[in-house]
């Protein structure tokens, strides 16, 4: 088996952190330490978005029918891991490429991929996911929000909670009731909701994790074309199943995860503790932790590449990344104690955003449980 990367692969790589180094500014660790949610950040990823478009490197892996340019899922990977390991300064714009344009190229109409995926290849919008609610977190099928048929439109009730990036929005990727009478999987929506539609209120909810991360959006009376709607009515289920398959081999935490790693290795140097062979043994204890994610989202990626559909791989790759995220940015904090919590500084910073990881896109309970059916077979408890 050959594990090194194809030359013109390798060759992108160097290319991409070339034109990091000429990008970035120099404040760049102080304009991403609050995390893809803050203004700076969002407001940063427009123009950054949009270089990276100007160079085709942006959606590189979409067909060239909706702005790509072909290459593998491999390129988006490379481009996922630099960028996340440094901050992801795409912004809240990462969702689009990962998992909310190949849900639209998968399900949408000729005029919703018109209309959504050129801006998206473009690096011009920002969006964001509606779908936990108060009381229908990772168990997303106890949603309550309602979508009301009245002819050609839907008339939408209800709440979502824990949404990031919804103060930068302009559309909102949303999960709703449209058959009252339904329970569970059945009955269940997606729509594509432009955020300035009126009856949509934003609320702030202030958190360790970072300035504008989470959100309250309320729903009254939000009125939408049926046309807004990605797949069929009341089959929402199967779309969502899809996008989340894509989102949760998306993000390269164990990326920023490894980079921790080796400053936490820089430092312990420094200060005399590396010859302590705890320290040795925890430190490599977390980059096999780091190489298991990372080893995991490429056989993922592998599968898509040969065009396997999405399997219980993407859970697997998922517990491995959030778990080696969060276990290192433990590790910062027993090696240093609340040094490494000094508001601003690399592992704090890693440390805030590690707390997500175990919760989003599902629980990591949740995707154990979904590994224990789909991937090691054992019976649901009746």
């Amino acid at each position: 088996m050959e594990f090194d990367w194809p030359r013109e692969d390798a060759e992108f790589r160097s290319e991409l952190r070339a034109f990091l180094d000429e990008t970035l500014p120099d404040d760049w660790s102080e304009l991403s330490k609050d995390g893809p949610g803050s203004d700076a950040q969002a407001t940063f990823s427009r123009e950054f978005c949009r270089r990276l478009a100007d160079r085709g490197w942006l959606t590189q892996h979409w067909p060239s029918e909706f702005g790509g340019r072909d290459c593998t899922p491999w390129r988006h990977a490379i481009l996922g891991e630099e960028l996340w390991a440094i901050g992801e300064p795409r912004g809240p714009q990462y969702m689009n490429y990962n998992w909310i344009g190949p849900a639209i190229m998968h399900y949408g109409t000729e005029e919703q991929q018109a209309y959504h995926l050129p801006r998206m290849a473009g690096g011009q919008v920002l969006w964001c996911q509606g779908f936990s609610e108060p009381d229908a977190g990772s168990d997303l099928v106890a949603l309550r929000t309602q979508a009301r048929r009245e002819g050609d439109e839907y008339v939408i009730n209800g709440q979502k909670i824990w949404t990031s990036y919804a103060n930068h929005a302009e559309f909102i990727i949303l999960l709703v009731r449209t058959d009252p009478g339904s329970k569970r999987h059945r009955g269940i929506s997606v729509l594509l909701v432009p955020m300035d539609a009126p009856g949509i209120e934003v609320r702030e909810i202030p958190s360790v994790v970072g300035d504008r991360y989470f959100h309250e959006v309320f729903f009254t009376d939000v009125r939408v074309p049926v046309s807004c709607r990605l797949g069929p009515e009341n089959e929402g289920w199967d779309v969502v199943s899809y996008a989340l398959a894509f989102e949760r081999a998306g993000a390269a935490r164990y990326a920023r995860a490894a980079l921790t790693i080796d400053r936490l290795a820089e430092l312990a140097r420094e200060r005399g503790m590396l010859e302590d062979p705890k320290i040795q043994e925890r430190l490599g204890e977390a980059r096999a932790m780091c190489e298991a994610g990372r080893l995991l989202a490429y056989r993922v990626i592998d599968l898509r590449t040969k065009g396997h559909p999405p399997s219980a791989d993407t859970n697997l790759a998922r517990v491995a990344g959030t778990r080696a995220d969060t276990a290192i940015a433990e590790l910062a904090l027993e090696i240093f104690g609340a040094e490494a919590l000094e508001y601003g500084s690399f592992a704090d910073s890693n440390f805030r955003m590690a707390i997500t990881a175990g919760v989003a896109v599902g629980a990591t309970e949740i995707q154990l449980n979904l590994i224990a059916s789909r991937w090691l077979g054992l019976p649901r408890e009746p």
